[in-house]
């Protein structure tokens, strides 16, 4: 059983949540979300908002805070064979109403398939909040190029 490693990134400005479904190997190694190189979070929303791509963790958390991004995941604990979301067996969720209540949080996204069907059956009933589902920014989602990533996450500027 492995522990979600990654503390949420927000504060009381973040006016959007964007859930992933739980740490990949590379971002557990690095300690931030979507550490993979291939992962294209980085790029897609540094696209969306019209700045460089982050590189380091310092950029990263920085630019979600200046944007009123908070990022988490849904899942707390699971066991997951590698980073593959479709290993994930007897998966815990994530407690979010400490960052609702902190922060003025107008919507709640999900990265990808596996987050959202998480989110639906574990993480609303407790939030009384939906979920708007986004494409998967993971490699694995090789059918979505750079570019159809990010006109359908332009949704996220509210």
């Amino acid at each position: 059983m492995l522990i979600h490693p990654i503390a949420p990134v927000y504060d009381g400005k973040s006016r959007i949540l964007i859930l992933g479904s739980f740490p990949s190997v590379k971002s557990r190694e690095q300690g931030f979300f979507y550490g993979h190189p291939q992962n294209r979070f980085w790029r897609v929303t540094a696209a969306v908002f019209g700045e460089p791509v982050p590189m380091t963790v310092p950029e990263r958390r920085a630019f979600l805070l200046r944007n009123g991004i908070a990022l988490w995941d849904v899942i707390a604990s699971c066991e997951i064979e590698g980073s593959a979301d479709a290993s994930i067996k007897n998966a815990a969720v994530n407690d979010l109403r400490p960052i609702l209540a902190a922060a003025p949080i107008r919507a709640i996204f999900v990265n990808g398939r596996t987050a959202a069907k998480l989110y639906q059956r574990c993480a609303e009933p407790v939030t009384g909040r939906p979920a708007v589902t986004l494409p998967s920014t993971s490699p694995a989602n090789a059918g979505w190029s750079l570019e159809k990533l990010i006109e359908a996450w332009r949704v996220i500027l509210i």
